[in-house]
């Protein structure tokens, strides 16, 4: 049963058994289905076979953290070997090998079918990280909402407030609308930078294949008090390059990263703010970053 998808103007390819037993739970892919398509696919994901050889020389380990998942990244013969867990102090559930270029993967999965269908959603978050990077898209760890046709992006650290803030905006702007609470991708087209819904948006079930041109990115920190101040051009690169997923030693996938960050940099405007979780923080942002 060979299905296929397409996100941020990239098609993909999952081939799942017929009688795998979380087929059910991976209904955040139905928007993004499309029929066959006559190019050339992004990347290929095969479920089933045997577990994989042995990793080999470990090149990122995730640290623990209670509530987060647990991810691996090791050299695995001519390719790479990734290893996923749903928390620290659980088995691997998912064992997905990819060909050098991110063009294949095999996914081993095991447990339950929530724990093998986490391992699907993963698999497929890592590889469209890495393959869509030559293709000027960046997957984003971030909360977008869109308000008069352009897309905000609220970014921080896992707890700071970013679902908090776009609930904030759906609250207390009217005329906004979620596009995904957790991992949107930002892409450049034809020299435009836009912001598109993904089937991966965390705790929250918000899967559009929407896309709108970016408004404004902004770091949030939780403070005493509501203030926000525009980024320059470097402040601007490191603070978009830290909410995004990759691989920088892979020297490849990071000169890939850098020019589309460079891009967004430069066109979009970014903005760090210091908010409480209230109606004002909401309000302040919006007129300053849409007003």
């Amino acid at each position: 049963m060979v299905r296929h998808f397409q996100v941020a103007g990239l098609v993909f390819s999952l081939a799942l058994p017929e009688d795998f037993p979380a087929a059910d739970l991976l209904h955040n892919y139905d928007p993004f289905s499309i029929p066959c398509p006559a190019g050339e696919v992004l990347f290929q994901l095969e479920l089933g076979g045997p577990s994989p050889e042995a990793a080999g020389e470990a090149l990122f380990e995730a640290k623990p953290e209670l509530g987060e998942p647990v991810v691996g990244l090791y050299r695995c013969g001519d390719g790479y070997l990734a290893a996923f867990s749903p928390q620290p102090g659980m088995p691997v559930c998912g064992e997905l090998t990819m060909s050098a270029d991110f063009r294949r993967g095999r996914l081993h999965t095991c447990g339950s079918p929530m724990n093998q269908a986490f391992a699907v959603n993963n698999a497929l978050m890592l590889l469209y990280a890495f393959a869509s990077a030559p293709y000027r898209a960046l997957e984003m760890h971030a909360s977008v909402v869109m308000h008069g046709g352009r897309g905000f992006l609220f970014l921080g650290r896992s707890g700071t407030g970013k679902s908090t803030h776009s609930r904030l905006w759906l609250q207390h702007i009217p005329g906004t609308e979620l596009l995904n609470d957790d991992n949107p991708v930002l892409r450049v087209v034809d020299g435009e930078v836009r912001v598109y819904g993904t089937p991966w948006s965390g705790k929250t079930p918000c899967y559009k294949a929407q896309d709108v041109p970016v408004g404004a990115i902004v770091r949030l920190n939780q403070a005493p008090a509501n203030r926000i101040d525009r980024l320059g051009t470097v402040g601007a690169y490191a603070s978009v390059m830290a909410s995004c997923s990759g691989f920088r030693p892979i020297r490849a996938l990071a000169d890939a990263q850098h020019e589309t960050l460079a891009v967004v940099a430069q066109q979009v405007p970014c903005y760090r703010m210091e908010c409480l979780p209230d109606a004002a923080a909401a309000r302040l942002c919006q007129e300053t970053v849409d007003g």
